[in-house]
């Protein structure tokens, strides 16, 4: 499902009314049926009370629709405006003029302090927030974040219209205060802020809406963003052997690094591919090989401090010619020898490369290394990795981190999972997907190995760029995931996600597509 960002929600919305001819209040109408919709279904109308809280501009319109179709059901609604009512024009102004025809008080509000809002909502049976739209850019103060406070504070079930008041739409950043909703109804497409965390966490239940828009304009190829969303896994065939299924090497560990490696290169088997080579220092080979006797090893010749020397290369290079692809980085060490060695060899492969971890830290500083490979590149860092690629700090890209992302895609010319909640994979071109599956217990040390692991095995079952690296990701959070079912997010290890792997491709070829934990409205 695409993503839009503000600006492109606003487009959206003037092409359906000045291109299409659909005016304001049919857009402002469908909008407030569907989120009446979501209402009816979560907690039903007839004998219900419900306090709508409606701020300026549509999305106190948007509040107003879903009074009025509360008191046409058989409920009963109080509604509370949060500025000057006066100030309404076009489609909401006529949606509060029909309020005043009809059996519901209507009052602004001026005070919290020794108000009724508090001994109204305490009594109702939920609270529909239409205060801010996603257009919200600054912080909420004074009165609309003592509202806010005072709906969290009583903690009344809350259906929040567009994003919950309070919720940066384009960046999910929390701007002082917003509603903890426990469903939200976003209008057109998903905003950035609808799923991006912390602004993810404060909708709950998601529902979407398209409010009349044609496919045509909510799937137009200058929405860039969308959801990671389901992609068959390729039919593994009864002649396939090892070699027809992914041949990956590994260049990666060092003395201090045994964990690295061994995620990396075992998860790629986990996940489905065939012939796992692993090239290492030679004193931790032996290590390594009591646990992963699978892998296929290459020693190579290390510092006194255990790393990877630089006289690798030619070894290395000979060792590339043989496979299909290179995944380079995990737990190699800040070692200088071997981070020469990587900055050399990466420009050099001949073959599509991950670089993950240590390899990120070696070619962090010059993009040539890598806008000059005229194969597949895929980089997979974390918020600090990512900020040592692009000068940013860590809250910088925190808070843009989609802009961050694409700007640093097209720099360099390679695929960038930046790694997190809800991770996000950008492409060259500008396209972002957003991960959905995966949950806080996976923030554990090692899991991102078994994530190299599991895009290059994507990669071996004939998966194309970038389809490999979105279903890699994917089926990482999904081992995630069961694991997090099986035996709760606390202490969740690397190994366990690695151990889940095979069910989870289980589970995906049984369970066919998902919907990403965002519900159609009807």
């Amino acid at each position: 499902m695409k993503i839009s960002r503000v600006e492109e929600m606003r487009w959206m919305d003037r092409h359906a009314t000045e291109s299409l001819g659909i005016p304001a209040g049919i857009l402002m109408e469908n909008a407030g049926l569907g989120a009446a919709a979501v209402l009816a279904g979560e907690r039903g109308f007839a004998g219900k009370r419900y306090v709508v809280l409606c701020g300026m501009g549509n999305n106190g319109g948007d509040g107003f629709v879903v009074a009025r179709k509360i008191i046409s059901n058989g409920g009963t609604a109080k509604v509370y405006i949060i500025g000057d009512p006066g100030r309404y024009q076009g489609a909401a102004k006529a949606n509060l003029d029909m309020l005043s025809l009809l059996p519901m008080e209507v009052k602004r509000l001026e005070t919290v302090v020794d108000g009724d809002l508090g001994r109204v909502i305490r009594h109702a049976d939920g609270v529909v927030d239409a205060v801010f739209g996603t257009g919200l850019d600054r912080e909420v103060r004074g009165l609309h974040r003592e509202v806010i406070e005072l709906v969290n504070g009583v903690r009344k079930w809350v259906l929040s219209l567009d994003i919950p008041s309070g919720v940066n739409g384009d960046t999910g950043e929390i701007m002082g205060a917003a509603v903890q909703a426990d469903c939200t109804v976003t209008f057109g497409l998903p905003k950035i802020g609808n799923i991006l965390y912390p602004g993810y966490k404060k909708c709950g239940k998601l529902y979407v809406t398209h409010i009349s828009f044609p496919p045509a304009l909510y799937n137009n190829e200058r929405l860039k963003i969308q959801t990671n969303d389901y992609l068959p896994l390729p039919v593994r065939g009864r002649e396939v052997h090892k070699g027809s299924v992914g041949d990956v090497l590994f260049v990666a560990g060092a003395a201090a690094y045994l964990g690295a490696p061994y995620f990396s290169a075992m998860a790629f088997l986990k996940a489905g591919g065939g012939y796992a080579r692993l090239a290492a220092p030679g004193s931790v080979i032996p290590i390594i090989a009591g646990q992963g006797r699978e892998l296929v090893f290459f020693p190579l010749r290390e510092t006194k401090a255990g790393a990877m020397s630089a006289d690798n290369f030619d070894t290395l290079m000979e060792l590339s010619a043989k496979v299909d692809m290179v995944v380079i980085g995990p737990g190699l060490s800040l070692d200088t020898q071997t981070q020469d060695l990587v900055r050399k060899l990466v420009p050099a492969f001949r073959k599509p490369i991950l670089i993950d971890g240590d390899g990120i830290t070696a070619v962090a500083g010059d993009p040539a290394l890598i806008k000059g490979r005229s194969f597949p590149t895929v980089l997979t860092p974390h918020a600090g990795e990512m900020a040592r690629i692009t000068g940013q700090t860590t809250a910088e890209i925190q808070q843009r981190r989609i802009d961050i992302l694409q700007a640093a895609c097209a720099s360099r010319g390679a695929f960038i999972v930046l790694k997190g909640a809800h991770s996000l994979i950008g492409c060259p071109d500008g396209q972002v997907f957003v991960n959905m599956t995966g949950n806080p217990g996976m923030a554990t040390a090692g899991s991102g190995d078994v994530l190299t692991g599991a895009i290059a095995a994507m990669a071996g079952l004939g998966m194309p760029w970038p389809e490999a690296i979105r279903k890699g990701v994917c089926l990482h959070g999904l081992a995630g995931d069961l694991a997090a079912r099986r035996q709760g997010e606390d202490g969740i290890t690397a190994q366990d996600i690695l151990d889940y792997l095979p069910l989870a491709l289980k589970e995906d070829r049984l369970s066919g597509e998902r919907g990403g934990g965002i519900e159609i409205c009807p």
